[in-house]
């Protein structure tokens, strides 16, 4: 029988690797863990220490932005980075220019989220920063 190991990797296209390691890697802390180019783009494997982001970089000049999932309507809604400062990593974001959703709030689902806020990456996609709650 086997079983489960772990998360593994989300799946994700961007349209510009420098912009996307820069936010990913260079903002967020993430670590580039392979760059490896393709005959249709780079592929970049971004670990975030718990799992990674698989990010197709097309040789495509207008890739379009990423549009909000709707509500009733199936998809991935935003990912979700834990931070020990939700309000410090904010801050950054901002001072780099990083568009954003919300401000920092306490959470609504307290038992799993103590502090939470969001951005955009530069791809339109939406970001959650979360402070995980204490018994977690």
């Amino acid at each position: 029988m086997s079983g489960l190991i772990g998360f593994e990797h989300v799946g994700m296209t961007a349209s510009n690797a420098g912009r996307t390691i820069a936010f990913y890697c260079d903002l967020l802390g993430l670590r580039l863990a392979l760059r490896k180019a393709q005959p249709n783009g780079d592929l970049l494997f971004l670990d975030a220490g718990g799992g990674m982001l698989e990010i197709m970089v097309p040789n495509i000049v207008d890739t379009t932005r990423s549009r909000d999932v709707q509500p009733g309507e199936a998809g991935m809604r935003h990912l979700t980075f834990a931070f020990t400062d939700v309000d410090a990593m904010l801050a950054r974001l901002e001072a780099a220019g990083v568009e954003v959703v919300e401000r920092p709030r306490n959470a609504h689902n307290t038992e799993m989220v103590k502090r939470v806020a969001f951005v955009r990456d530069p791809d339109g996609i939406i970001v959650e920063l979360i402070e995980r709650a204490e018994n977690r």
